[in-house]
């Protein structure tokens, strides 16, 4: 099946956002086209979702950064390679609550955040084309 890189990328922020759980995409094995859906809507608003949408056999979940290891093991990974005289204070940091915007100060102060960006950006991309391969899905654009 064929699917926009851009609609799945998309999909997949879309997917990350919030509580795990909160907001789910969904792939459709036929016709390649991306479905969202939000625990944050009540009924019939939002997207227009097919009535079968849970059926793992016509539909696909894309998965959030968690599902593709881009949260805190990335974090640590980046930290590893790029800030060794502060990977403990992050590991301190993702060992509390409100982790992401400490470390976002942290990487400010160390004026390595757009190092950290340009290393998320890659690592996403990489991770989502590898499960692409996974589940034959051809990317287009």
């Amino acid at each position: 099946m064929q699917v926009s890189w851009k609609a799945l990328l998309e999909a997949f922020e879309f997917a990350s956002f919030g509580s795990m759980g909160e907001h789910r995409a969904f792939l459709c094995r036929k016709t390649g086209k991306v479905y969202e859906r939000t625990e944050l809507l009540d009924g019939d608003e939002g997207q227009e979702l097919p009535n079968d949408w849970e059926d793992d056999d016509k539909y696909l979940s894309i998965p959030d950064k968690r599902e593709l290891d881009l949260g805190k093991p990335l974090v640590l990974d980046f930290a590893r390679e790029f800030l060794p005289n502060d990977y403990d204070e992050v590991r301190r940091i993702f060992s509390r609550r409100g982790a992401y915007a400490a470390y976002k100060d942290l990487l400010a102060r160390s004026r390595a955040l757009d190092q950290w960006y340009e290393f998320e950006s890659k690592a996403t991309e990489k991770a989502l084309r590898d499960w692409c391969e996974i589940n034959s899905i051809e990317l287009v654009d």
